[in-house]
């Protein structure tokens, strides 16, 4: 008997809706109110777009907490973290987390105590900071001098091994600033230090083997350290909050270390305005010499809880700093067990000695500098008042008259010499603000310039063109059957269609930083074109930018960023890179970065000015193109005036242009009734979209004898499903479409198929795999079976569901001329109840491969369960629960085998399958070149499940 649930209290003991409604409606119950609290919040919700301050105070995260220090003083102003994520506070320090979650900030917890030093500014104040002003790679005369030291001083070679280095010819003839090893080391100790090492002999009551020597670094310099790093400038979390599910406070919601209760008694027990640090130790012995020796050392590492956990638990991030190398002492005593204890205490008091200076500043506080300036960073906006202002000293210097002086004196306030922008006097016209991010050209084009060029000198230009041309293909898309390295005219469209495969084809290829970098630089991509963001989404934007910042030496290190005749470019002089950084705080001021994409202006180029031009005598152009606009106008309002007056839309409003940039290879739906066609125009799409969600509906409400059984168009959940009226394969027995297909056990898995049905009704949610229970004689209700090769797919947008997408037909062809393996489509597929694609992600889903669809044909006088529904034949393939990979943040997956060697695969019902998925072949460091475009998908051992594919799943696969 199932138990009914208070939804305000949670309470789980009523017998049915009736006694809830009743225990809700005590007026001395807490829970009578839950409804009007409710209304109110959405009313609080509503209200709260209406203030002028959209921007929540910072909720980032932290981690579990070891030692705590703060710091206080005379408070000046709010420190209110960076911004990154929150919600609005409402009078009663209410803040609405994301769409369910409720959250009780620590009041007065973090305050700021005037100006701190930057990291720029530490870096800058050591006594060879005199010298960089002329030359920043001081002591060094470069950067390619600088190039060649690092890369010495990282080697690991022996000093001796340095001077043979050094004393070859070839070297010798490079221009350096040093010929020795001892001198580069020399040069080397001049360079800005961070927290300096200091050591330490300790006197020990039992005598060792050798002296015990304490080597560490003051753990608040460490801390220091790492909290005025510029990575982390965003990536910190200062303010204890509780946060609860409901609006009652009856369930709590833990997550970062600040949402604890440690963290929340501490802020309470120290002065207002105080700042909470948690302090991270980690320490354990580790082996430092392999297969010989016993070499061990005893580190000890220190971080902040208050960095965000996803960002500290990342290695990529260094945000555990070494503080201390504990000594290891060999005792001498002759219990072995006293040994240990002697070694505990030592350790012990190692300990006392480097966190004195921590423990005394949990007792007395310590000023610390938060990070605010450092690379990668954004330059100060370019705001209406400073450039009038900067404008306004220019015209002093130059006569705006003097194009060439004024353009000089401009240049020195990086202006373009224009001396009376039109915005000047545009009341509340802020340039800063209202000159947006454009997808299109800071975006896409950024990515064919800069990241698709990286990626062809990190793989190569033929091995890269060669995966590309061997993907298989996926209907409805562009296939770059010539690869990507000689592409001329390269479209927006194009742009997409690279940015789609170009992490996954090159990973293994290239530096796993490089990959790093440009993968984060995808990511970043598709999260800023969500239609909806929230704070959780900016945060992983910017997190997104900070790791291809975190990683982006690698490009440079690999001499991968090339200029005009392939020469390497050292610097990152890349003004749309700076441009992202604006993204964001766009965001947060005029919404959604997507509503401003170019697309829709860059196609109206075409129908505003070449098409008209098309239609002139090539002379004297303007004129023809308005007369031209002028009579198109004037036809549209009267087919607008007409549709008015008769009633109905008028056919002739609807847009019939059709891309042509892309061979499309789409099924249509000739097989369709006329009345059944129902069609929608979406934005971005060329041609109408078939809306088989709104056909479904009607051929539900069609009388029984008016159209075929079973339905071929259908809906469950968010996917609807389309197969053509005719089958491929109108009759054909189960042993030759086995034979056909290459499946010889497709009689047993039917078999197998009919045992779950029977066991466990129509409702079971069906899994690929297990032991084959029926023989190879098993009886079944029939003998023939009807084969479709394409299925169709329509779901609708992740963000909003009412939103249809276009459908995507996967392939389920057996072999031909052509195919020689066949050419078989993979699918996201259902296996646990209770979990939904997309809301859960791969969560309760599986990946397989369709290598049949077919409707059973019963025998005559036959009556059985499943003759008029679909079914599928699927290969499994294992590994998507497994951690994704740390460079391409894609998961790898194989195809399952059974003990004897054989593919796992399984009859499930059609309606398991959720949605198309992208894989992609794991191609290692070089692509066999026996693959072609119509068998890598079978001959690979290895895949990637592609996210990047198409926007819509990147969010779930993302999960």
């Amino acid at each position: 008997m199932s138990n009914f649930q208070c939804p305000s209290c949670g309470k789980a003991s009523f017998r049915d809706q009736v006694a809830v409604a009743r225990h809700m409606s005590q007026p001395r119950s807490g829970c009578s109110t839950w409804l009007q609290d409710l209304i109110r919040l959405r009313d609080l919700s509503d209200d709260s777009m209406n203030t002028d301050d959209l921007d929540g105070p910072n909720i980032p995260g932290g981690g579990p907490q070891a030692e705590v220090e703060f710091t206080f003083g005379d408070r000046d102003e709010s420190f209110e973290g960076s911004g990154e994520s929150g919600g609005q506070a409402s009078e009663e320090g209410l803040l609405p987390n994301g769409a369910s979650d409720f959250v009780d900030q620590y009041p007065e917890s973090s305050r700021t105590y005037g100006m701190g030093y930057t990291f720029l500014d530490l870096f800058n104040s050591d006594e060879n900071s005199v010298y960089r002003a002329k030359n920043p790679y001081y002591p060094f005369s470069g950067w390619k001098d600088w190039e060649i030291a690092s890369w010495l001083l990282r080697s690991g070679l022996s000093m001796g091994k340095i001077d043979s280095f050094l004393s070859l010819d070839i070297i010798k003839g490079l221009p350096i600033s040093f010929s020795s090893a001892k001198e580069l080391r020399g040069r080397a100790e001049m360079l800005p230090s961070g927290p300096r090492w200091m050591s330490q002999v300790l006197s020990t009551s039992h005598p060792t083997k050798s002296p015990v020597v304490l080597y560490w670094r003051d753990p608040l310099d460490c801390i220091s350290a790492i909290l005025n790093h510029p990575f982390f400038h965003d990536r910190l979390d200062f303010t204890p909050r509780r946060v609860y599910t409901t609006a009652q406070r009856l369930c709590r919601v833990y997550s970062e270390w600040m949402t604890g209760d440690d963290a929340w008694n501490m802020q309470s027990a120290l002065p207002k305005g105080a700042t909470l640090l948690g302090t991270i130790l980690s320490s354990d012995k580790t082996n430092i010499s392999t297969m010989t020796g016993d070499r061990v050392a005893h580190p000890l590492l220190v971080s902040l809880a208050n960095i965000n956990m996803s960002t500290r638990l990342k290695t990529s991030s260094n945000s555990f700093v070494l503080t201390a190398l504990l000594p290891v002492p060999k005792f001498i005593h002759k219990n072995k067990r006293m040994r240990g204890v002697l070694e505990d205490r030592l350790i012990h008091e190692c300990l006392d000695i480097v966190l004195r200076p921590l423990k005394q500043a949990a007792r007395e506080g310590v000023m610390l500098s938060d990070p605010q300036f450092g690379d990668p960073f954004r330059h100060e906006p370019r705001t209406k008042s400073t450039t009038l202002a900067q404008l306004a000293v220019v015209q002093t210097r130059a006569d705006p008259n003097d194009i060439e002086a004024f353009f000089r004196e401009a240049q020195k306030f990086r202006l373009n010499g224009v001396s009376k922008p039109f915005w000047q006097d545009w009341t509340l016209g802020e340039p800063s603000h209202f000159l947006t991010p454009e997808f299109l050209h800071l975006i896409h084009r950024e990515f064919y310039d800069h990241d698709v060029k990286w990626m062809i000198c990190a793989v190569g230009d033929m091995e890269i063109d060669f995966r590309f041309s061997v993907l298989q293909p996926v209907t409805g898309f562009r296939h770059f059957y010539g690869g990507i390295s000689k592409l001329k005219q390269v479209t927006g469209r194009t742009q997409r269609d690279i940015q789609r495969s170009i992490v996954a084809v090159s990973a293994d290829a290239a530096p796993s930083a490089v990959i790093t970098a440009v993968r984060a630089l995808m990511e970043f991509r598709y999260l800023i074109q969500s239609p909806r963001i929230d704070e959780d989404d900016i945060k992983r934007i910017s997190g997104a930018l900070d790791e291809f910042h975190a990683n982006k030496h690698a490009i440079t290190a690999g001499g991968f960023r090339r200029g005009n005749k392939n020469k390497v470019i050292d610097n990152w002089y890349i003004p749309k890179l700076e441009l992202m950084q604006s993204i964001v705080p766009s965001i947060r001021n005029t919404g959604v970065a997507m509503q401003w994409t170019a697309d829709t202006t860059e196609h109206a180029h075409i129908t505003e000015i070449k098409d008209p031009a098309r239609s002139s005598n090539n002379n004297n152009y303007d004129p023809q193109i308005c007369r031209h606009l002028d009579r198109v106008d004037k036809c549209r309002r009267f087919d607008l005036a007409m549709s008015l007056v008769d009633g109905m839309a008028s056919s002739r409003l609807q847009d019939d242009n059709i891309g042509d940039d892309v061979d499309f290879d789409a099924d249509d739906d000739d097989d369709l009734p006329t009345e059944f066609t129902a069609t929608i125009k979406c934005p971005g799409h060329s041609r109408p979209i078939t809306n088989y969600f709104a056909i479904a509906k009607i051929l539900q409400h069609k009388e029984v004898g008016t159209v075929p059984l079973p339905l071929r168009t259908f809906v469950i959940g968010r996917t609807a499903y389309h197969l053509t009226y005719s089958p491929s394969i109108r009759s054909i027995s189960i042993n030759d479409a086995a034979i056909k297909f290459g499946l010889p056990d497709l009689r047993l898995a039917i078999a197998d198929f009919l045992r779950r049905e029977a066991t466990h009704g129509q409702n079971y949610v069906h899994t690929i795999g297990g032991a084959r229970r029926a023989g190879p004689t098993a009886s079944l209700p029939f003998d023939k079976i009807q084969i479709w090769f394409k299925l169709r797919l329509q779901d609708t947008e992740f963000h909003d569901s009412s939103i249809i997408r276009p459908a995507q037909t996967l392939n389920c062809v057996p072999p031909s001329d052509v195919w020689n393996s066949g050419r078989y489509d993979s699918a996201i597929v259902n296996n646990e109840s209770g979990c939904l694609w997309p809301a859960h992600g791969l969560r309760g889903h599986t990946i397989g491969q369709i290598r049949l669809i077919m409707r059973p044909v019963g025998r005559i006088n036959t009556d059985w369960s499943w003759e008029d529904r679909f079914l599928v034949y699927m290969y499994r393939f294992d590994g998507t629960t497994s951690a994704r990979d740390p460079a391409t943040q894609l998961h790898s997956i194989r195809r399952a085998k059974r003990s004897n060697g054989t593919l796992v695969g399984d009859i499930i019902p059609l309606t398991q399958i959720k949605a198309p998925v992208n894989l992609i072949p794991r191609f290692g460091a070089s692509a066999d070149s026996r693959f072609t475009s119509q068998n890598s998908m079978e001959h690979a051992s290895e895949f990637w499940v592609n996210k990047f594919w198409d926007k819509n799943t990147f969010f779930p696969l993302s999960m």
